[in-house]
């Protein structure tokens, strides 16, 4: 199985191009993260065919220097992961080909990966094998959703969004208050400073009684606000971004539970780009404690889109006996 290895990752399912170099054992030897938040700040989001474009500009360059920092070249890599789906078409094909021609070029064994198992193994980075089972959340900025996990493979999607993610309400509540992008950040920053009781804000089918989400009412709740009285200003905005803040971590933490007692599962899992919230993350302390959960979380570098997720997941594939076809193609809709 060690002839597998040292193992190339690559991610390019929407604005970062990544890179990494992993080990037989789950050790990341070696990764890069080059962001596009510069190139998308002056749109207020992720404008796809640039985010293309800059791919395409960034990947040998990231590549290479993942190597470097692995102390390995190309010539010593013996096996790809790279993500083929979930993201923007055109991304992922920046990765998924490059990946493909150096594969083909080499005679190396391929593995495609599904981006959300990435985020929902991420947790698990530096280790031989993950633990099962477990109840995982993966809360991003275009996925939110409640997975039991069997197994590697196993997957039963409990609860997913109706509309906006998590994520995506984080950054459209920003964008009406014009905060800077991503909004996110700004949002868990200011709201350091405010009463998350200070605005009542709806909770979307939190009590509903399946797993699923919706945010999409809060994002509008949030623009008529501002629609009637104004962007507020000073404690103003650190009250409404705390209310926005604690409307989302709010339904997050509830569902989370309810779907914990409904399947007996006390191991749980919060993973993807929000699971770096600050007030997310203290949310869910405090619901262990209570809940009696063993809860895990990737480091926040593995929060957000990264390849060492990517390559994780390929190296448990690959020592499972898996590949891909070379002719594999993305699927930008990909589910579990």
């Amino acid at each position: 199985m060690t002839d597998l290895f040292p193992l190339l990752a690559i991610e390019s399912s929407c604005d970062e191009t990544a890179a990494a170099v992993l080990s037989a054992d789950g050790v990341v030897l070696g990764e890069v993260v080059r962001s596009q938040i510069d190139d998308h700040a002056l749109f207020g989001g992720v404008v796809p065919e640039l985010a293309s474009r800059c791919h395409t500009e960034a990947i040998d360059p990231v590549v290479q220097e993942a190597c470097q920092r692995a102390g390995v070249t190309l010539a010593d890599i013996r096996s790809i992961g790279v993500t083929a789906g979930p993201g923007l078409v055109g991304c992922l094909l920046v990765g998924l080909s490059y990946a493909q021609g150096l594969a083909a070029a080499r005679g190396l064994p391929l593995v495609a990966v599904n981006h959300l198992e990435g985020h929902l193994l991420a947790p698990f980075i530096g280790q031989a094998e993950p633990e099962f089972p477990f109840l995982g959340l993966v809360v991003s900025g275009g996925h939110t959703l409640l997975v039991l996990a069997k197994g590697v493979g196993e997957y039963e999607v409990l609860g997913e969004t109706r509309d906006d993610a998590a994520g995506e309400a984080f950054d459209k509540g920003a964008r009406v208050l014009n905060l800077p992008y991503p909004g996110g950040i700004h949002v868990d920053r200011l709201a350091q400073d405010g009463d998350a009781s200070a605005v009542d804000l709806p909770r979307g089918m939190k009590h509903s009684k399946d797993f699923d989400f919706s945010f999409s009412g809060l994002k509008t709740a949030v623009w008529q606000r501002v629609r009637a009285h104004g962007v507020p200003e000073g404690q103003g905005m650190n009250d409404l971004c705390a209310s926005l803040q604690e409307a989302i971590v709010d339904v997050l933490v509830h569902k989370t539970k309810k779907a914990s007692k409904a399947t007996g599962t006390s191991r749980i899992i919060v993973t993807g780009g929000v699971a770096a919230n600050s007030r997310l993350r203290s949310a869910f302390e405090e619901a262990a404690a209570s809940q009696g959960w063993e809860l895990l979380r990737a480091e926040r570098k593995w929060c957000t889109d990264n390849a060492a997720m990517i390559g994780y997941v390929a190296a448990q594939r690959l020592k499972r006996g898996e590949r891909s076809p070379l002719d594999v193609d993305a699927n930008p809709g990909m589910r579990f």
